[in-house]
This record gives C-alpha cells, structure tokens and sequence, in this order.
C-alpha cells in the first residue's frame, strides 16, 4: 500500500513583524510575524532543504522519483526538480517532474507520486512543494504571506509512516487568486466572493464527498488539515462541516508563517505528523481552482520516523528577525540595493554540466590510495600524487566547524554589506572547503564555530541563475 515514509520541512530564518510592515504604511497590522527568504533563497533552494530534511539518514539510492511544486518557480522554461535532485544528491536515473500554476500543485504532486507508487512505475517518489510569493505593497496579502517549503517521501513500503487510505478531487473554473505571466504581484478578487463561490463551496464538496466515499462521519476523523487563505474562512469551514475547531482542526501556521502557497497544505500535514499517533485519522484538504482531499491513516511505524529531521517544530522556533521593512523589500528584490562588487566571471552551460558533482552535488574526491579527501574533486592527489584513483563522497550531509575566516566587504551588497568567507573543516578526514556564510551576523563568527551546508542562489549572469553551495551556522 502506498504512503508516507518520510516527511521534511524547510522555514527560513528570518521572520518579519506584521507590525513594522503596518507601520511602513501607517496602515493596521494582522498580529504576529511572517517567515521571509533571505536575498540568496527561492524556491528552489527552499525544496532542496526540505528535501534533504525529508530525507534524513534514508538511502537516497532508493529513490526513483522526484516532483517539484511551486507557483513562484524562478525558470519558466527549464525543469527545476533536476536541479533539485541533483542538490539532494538522488541517483540520475529517476523520474523528474515540476507542477505549477496552482495552489494545489503541491497536493497534485503528491496525488501524482501515489499514482507512480500503486500504479509500480515507481517504488519511492520524493514530493517537494515550496513557494515565495509576493503581494502587492500594503495589501492584506503582503502581510499573510510567507516562504517556506515541504516535503514527503512517497513509498510502497511494508510498514509505512503514514497509509493513503482514500482520495478525492474536483475542478472549479473561476478567478480567484491569479497571476498573469508578466505579474509580479498575486491578484485577487472581491474577498467575499473569494472565499463564498471559491474556497468554501469547492473544499466543502470534496471534503463531504471523500467522507461519503469512504463510509467516514465527522467523528472518526482524528484532524482535519485544512489549508485556507485565512484563519476565519479555515473554522467557518470546519463548523460547517461539524468538525470541532479546538480538538480536530490543525493550526493553519498563519500567525507565525503565513500562507505559503502550494506548500502550505503539506507544510500543515508534517506539523500534524509531527504530534499524530498510530491509527490516527488525518484529513487533509487543498485548495486552487477546485479541491484535492485525502484521507490518510498513522500507523506504527511513524514513531520510526519523528525525530529524524528537523520538521517544522523545530524551523519555527529557529529564527531572527528582519530588522526593517525596506531589508524585505530588498530581499524579494523589490527595491534594488547599492550593488556589490560586480562578479567578473560569468556562468556557461558547458562550466556548470563539467562540474555538476562538485558544485551541485557538493561531492568531493577520496583517494582510494591513501584516503585523503578533498574538495573540489580533484583529479591528483594532493597527499600522495596518485591520478584519477578517487570515489566520489558526499559532503553536503557533513558537519563542519570554522577553521578560519575573514570578513569581506565588498562582495556584499547594501543591505548585507559584509560577507563573512569561511575556510570549513568538515568532520570527515578534516577536509576543507572555502565557502561564504549566509543567514549569520558577521560579528558572531569565530574560529571553530560549529556550521552546516545550505544551498543558496549565488548571482545571476549570462541568463542564468547560479547556484553553490554555503555554510550557516548550526539552525
């Protein structure tokens, strides 16, 4: 029977105030804080960390699969779950997909994955949802939105975390909430409307269907995952239905996130994941032109997997907060900066295929003479001069501590004017590796502070945005 095996989740550091956006614009605040990507995330490199969230101590040679979700992808036309997998250092040989343009896309990849797992294409399919959507300047959206990303290991495993026990969708043809292809800002319609003729009245009939379907009243489910644009439509949803809001409806994450897009409804189900017990019922139900719903069943076999990432617990309560409204601005590049030190060097297609391993993947190079390791791959030993007698290891996992660094100020920008560069020495046969530090106060760095591997968007040239990896202090 297919299910979850794992599941991950992936909340930025930096949390800005609904009331510093309030008082930018002299305007009233909707209470609490909203996570915010730094100027060097995306969606992209926000799934690559719920991925590996996901992923754990798991072997990722068993993987056949990997979808990728988001509404804010920053290609148009290039598969980003290749580049997600490759960064997640999965296997070439497996199956790749992007979903989009929906707010269900996260929960159509999922439908997806258990399709290729029932259906045998597919032992174990890896789903990654993960938005960074923007509101126009003072609306409501500004302020409920927030970045964030998810992620769930579909397998057909003898004991699963979490069974699939039914499903249900439907399509609603109407203009909600939309972006045109030349949009930076989601637009929406009257909210009333929104939510009466849109979300209500689709999420309602799925949910009511799915019940129906699987011989279910209101009672037998343990909690309900409604994703919803707001807290007040998510519990005038739930009483209608006859769920009871204190003891089966799950936090919607709004106070402390926002609503982070297709992500948002997978993000809720590992918070839920992370307090279910065996023989638990879980409903879970999405929303984007039309509805996705699914019944889902704990077993057993989640105590096996809680504890083995970090999820979202763990995300929300590692933070600091965005000093000024104008930083955010800033960060969703909105407000361009005082540029840095321009990069003189440009990216090429034929560069970044030649050195994928290293540069994506984070693999460095292990004589197999006199195991030195070393990274980049290097060819010749540095050790012991043997040629071309290496394995390839994976490095991004490692933990590593600072053994040396210096502050640099000119590779910054305005609004993070210094960049600390850090010689890292990974607690593997003391490999090192030089790298920029992100998510971190300049001030606080110091020789042997512990750090950890992220992968962030470096700069954009030639038409392409490129990406390596950086180290950040232990979150």
């Amino acid at each position: 029977m297919a299910g979850i095996v794992s599941y991950g989740a992936y909340i930025p550091l930096w949390r800005l105030s609904r009331e510093v956006i309030a008082k930018a614009w002299e305007s009233a605040s909707t209470g609490g804080e909203r996570s915010v990507a730094n100027n060097d995330e995306d969606a992209i490199t926000m799934a690559i960390e719920a991925a590996i969230d996901c992923l754990a101590d798991l072997e990722r040679e068993k993987v056949d699969g990997l979808y990728f979700a988001s509404t804010t992808s920053p290609y148009r036309e290039k598969e980003c779950s290749t580049l997600v997998a490759m960064a997640a250092d999965l296997r070439p040989e497996i199956i790749t997909s992007d979903f989009g343009n929906s707010l269900r896309a996260g929960t159509q990849a999922l439908r997806g994955a258990v399709d290729a797992v029932v259906s045998g294409s597919a032992s174990r399919v890896l789903v990654t949802a993960s938005d960074c959507r923007i509101g126009y300047p003072r609306s409501n959206y500004e302020q409920t939105f927030g970045d964030a990303a998810a992620a769930l290991l579909i397998g057909n495993a003898a004991k699963p975390a979490v069974t699939v026990e039914a499903s249900y969708s439907l399509s609603n043809e109407l203009y909600d909430v939309w972006r045109l292809d030349k949009d930076t800002y989601v637009q929406s319609w009257e909210d009333r409307f929104i939510i009466e003729h849109g979300y209500t009245e689709s999420m309602e009939k799925a949910v009511s269907a799915l019940l129906r379907k699987t011989g279910l009243s209101v009672n037998d489910v343990t909690k309900v995952v409604f994703y919803a644009p707001t807290a007040r439509a998510q519990q005038g949803l739930a009483r209608r239905l006859g769920f009871d809001v204190k003891t089966q409806l799950q936090d919607l994450l709004v106070n402390n996130i926002g609503i982070t897009g297709c992500a948002h409804s997978l993000l809720m189900l590992v918070a839920a994941l992370e307090e279910a017990k065996a023989d638990d019922k879980i409903l879970v139900a999405s929303y984007g032109s039309g509805c996705d719903a699914f019944l889902l069943k704990v077993t057993k076999g989640i105590e096996e997997v809680r504890g083995n990432g970090r999820g979202v617990k763990s995300y929300i309560n590692s933070k600091r907060p965005l000093s000024s409204y104008a930083r955010y601005l800033s960060y969703r590049g909105l407000l361009e900066p005082q540029p840095g030190e321009p990069f003189r060097l440009f990216p090429a297609a034929t560069t970044s295929w030649r050195e994928r391993n290293w540069a994506i993947r984070m693999h460095g190079s292990k004589c197999k003479n006199c195991g030195t390791v070393a990274f980049p791959i290097e060819r010749v030993c540095y050790k012991c001069r043997s040629r071309d007698n290496f394995e390839e290891v994976r490095l991004s996992d490692k933990k590593a501590r600072v053994f040396t660094f210096t502050l640099d100020n000119l590779a910054g920008r305005s609004d993070d004017p210094t960049i600390p560069q850090i010689g890292a020495e990974f607690d593997c046969q003391n490999t090192r590796a030089y790298l920029p530090m992100t998510d971190c106060d300049p001030s606080e760095v110091k020789v042997v502070m512990p750090v950890e591997m992220t992968f962030r968007r470096l700069y954009e040239g030639a038409g392409m945005y490129n990406y390596f990896w950086k180290c950040r202090p232990l979150r």
